[in-house]
């Protein structure tokens, strides 16, 4: 138990509240306790909930005009709210805003939108950076539309790494200080639209899209109005050049904000048909529907970002038993409108036993490995590669609407990428 006493500890919840029920639940490693229902709303089950590992949280829910005020020491929290939309219908017809310590921190959430259209399915939205001075907390949650729902909330002191720092070695980074995209670590992957996702980009190996430009890589997407392709882009990737089993990542990276636009730091296996079951190496298996690859070998997305919902951080693992076909797809969102004009740190810790994801040390996405050690859901034991993008349009990045072409040129600007590997561990 930590010492703190004027402040709460580091990773140390200041509260953890199952709304819709006075039964205690854990989810993950946490406790939350059971209030029944705040004034003026009405209380609700779930049968089940997919799409988390620890269900019990998002099984009951509070339905109004939700106001909730806690005792809390003074101090810097993040904030994770724990939804699960209950009943079919379009989006737009639940749509509410978010206010925290009287401002507001999120406007229009729309559980079933951001929940890509399921129900009875787990979401938490994280707002990082909430601060108390007056020893109260306040949560408001408004409606703009229908009445708000809400099944949990949790309130952290801010985290930091899962792993303390002086626990982890440096093994691998690129600053890029130098005036070309180093040949020994990266690779680029040139393709034509729509390979995957459905996305309108080709990426080339034009300096236009990939350079390294005042100590940082630029990805830049390109408009070309009449042409075929409309737009260009940049990919690159470490495979066979640097691969790794386990280890924190941290990628420095300022992003784009227009709609169309769909950035992403992530990592695939290095062997892909490591659990494939119907193809074998040779085979070119992205985008290939025919081959399951993927998703039997998994995939890591340390970071998303759809320009139509600005400043909304997505982290993802795909697995054959978690994926979006099945609706069990495992993902957290983190809210923090700068990432669009500052550079953020994206980070991941993978170890044996779980993964992390982070922005700026704030702690957003867990993902356990558990008793169930089957590589239908745990895939992540063996080798894999970093991958950078810029995509436009696709499957996600045009479903806010039309690619905003008028504001292209687009960029993701990355400042560093490092890897570092536990101390008690031998990188491999």
């Amino acid at each position: 138990m930590c010492a703190c006493v004027s402040a709460p500890c580091l990773g140390e919840a200041a509260f953890a509240l199952n709304l819709g029920s006075e039964t205690s639940v854990f989810w993950q490693d946490q406790s939350f306790n059971g209030i029944g229902c705040p004034a003026q709303t009405t209380c609700h089950s779930l049968p089940s909930v997919g799409g988390s590992d620890h269900p019990d949280v998002f099984l009951t829910y509070s339905e109004g005009t939700i106001s909730l005020t806690q005792s809390v020491p003074n101090g810097n929290y993040d904030i994770t709210l724990f939804f699960a939309e209950p009943r079919f219908h379009r989006i737009g017809e639940r749509v509410f805003d978010v206010h925290i310590q009287g401002k507001q921190a999120l406007t229009d959430l729309d559980v079933l939108k951001y929940r890509d259209g399921q129900i009875h399915s787990a979401l938490t939205v994280t707002i990082p950076n909430q601060t108390v001075r007056d020893g109260l907390f306040h949560l408001l949650l408004k409606p703009v539309i229908g009445q708000p729902i809400l099944s949990g909330v949790l309130l952290e002191a801010k985290s930091g790494p899962s792993t303390p720092r002086d626990q982890w070695e440096l093994v691998w980074q690129d600053l890029f200080d130098e005036s070309r995209l180093e040949p020994d670590h990266w690779s680029l992957d040139i393709w034509p639209p729509g390979k995957v996702n459905d996305e309108d980009q080709a990426y080339t190996d034009s300096s236009q899209n990939l350079r390294v430009e005042n100590g940082a890589l630029v990805l830049e997407a390109h408009h070309h109005p009449g042409q075929i392709p409309a737009f260009t882009s940049a990919r690159i990737h470490t495979r066979g050049k640097y691969d790794f089993l386990y280890g924190r990542v941290e990628v420095a990276a300022q992003l784009p904000d227009a709609q169309g636009t769909w950035p992403a730091i992530w990592l695939l296996p290095s062997n892909p048909f490591f659990y494939a079951t119907n193809c074998e190496a040779g085979v070119d298996w992205q985008g290939n529907g025919d081959c399951d690859a993927w998703p039997n070998s998994g995939e890591i997305d340390l970071m998303e970002h759809v320009g139509f919902e600005s400043g909304h951080i997505h982290g993802t693992v795909h697995t054959r038993a978690n994926y979006w076909v099945n609706g069990q797809q495992r993902k957290g969102r983190l809210i923090d409108p700068s990432a669009t004009h500052d550079f953020l740190v994206y980070a991941m810790e993978w170890t044996p036993e779980r993964i992390d994801l982070f922005v700026n040390d704030t702690r957003y996405f867990s993902y356990l490995r558990g008793n169930n050690d089957s590589w239908h859901r745990w895939p992540f034991d063996q080798p894999f590669h970093l991958i950078l993008n810029l995509a436009i349009g696709g499957n996600w990045g045009r479903a806010g609407g039309p690619i905003a072409v008028h504001e292209f040129p687009q960029r993701m600007r990355v400042d560093s990428v490092k890897v570092y590997q536990r101390i008690s561990q031998e990188p491999l």
